[in-house]
């Protein structure tokens, strides 16, 4: 049971880190990148990059592994120091999904569904976006997954601490 408790815990600890660097990725170059192009630019790469994350690997192992392989972490370190940290970064990554699908997830719908860029107003789909509150709630994101991260971290280290103990 114990190499799948630490087993379990690695998993969440690296699904977790990856998913805070992809929030880190749109965060630091994605958006950026793509505030200086024009609208029509905007439009379709934004559409373009949203439908392309939409796909079983991001999805499962990822998006939803990270919660996942957490919750299971947890579940096997009941009786363990690490449970508190583990419980946390639990709690902070469940924000993050919530604030993922209740609030960037309808953004990116609602800029699909407006259409062809070739074929629409993409001012004013890009201003009915809200690039700001897009941004603003992906850095929410950013930082919710990068602490529960190294909480995950940590609560890896106390593992490996408790296990080298006598």
């Amino acid at each position: 049971m114990n190499g799948l408790r630490v087993a379990s815990l690695l998993a969440a600890t690296m699904v977790t880190g990856l998913m805070a660097g992809i929030y880190g990725i749109y965060s630091n170059a994605f958006m950026p990148g793509l505030a200086k192009t024009d609208d029509k630019t905007f439009v379709g790469a934004f559409q373009a990059v949203d439908r392309a994350i939409l796909n079983p690997l991001f999805l499962l192992l990822g998006f939803l592994g990270a919660l996942v392989l957490t919750l299971l972490a947890g579940l096997l370190s009941l009786k363990e120091k690490a449970l508190p940290w583990i419980a946390v970064a639990f709690v902070l990554y469940l924000v993050t999904m919530i604030v993922t699908i209740a609030v960037n997830v309808p953004m990116n719908d609602a800029l699909k569904a407006a259409g062809d860029p070739n074929t629409i107003d993409v001012a004013a789909a890009r201003a009915a976006f809200d690039e700001g509150k897009w941004q603003a709630y992906n850095l929410v994101r950013v930082v919710l997954s990068t602490v529960a991260f190294g909480l995950l971290g940590w609560a890896l280290y106390l593992t490996g601490k408790s296990a080298a103990q006598p």
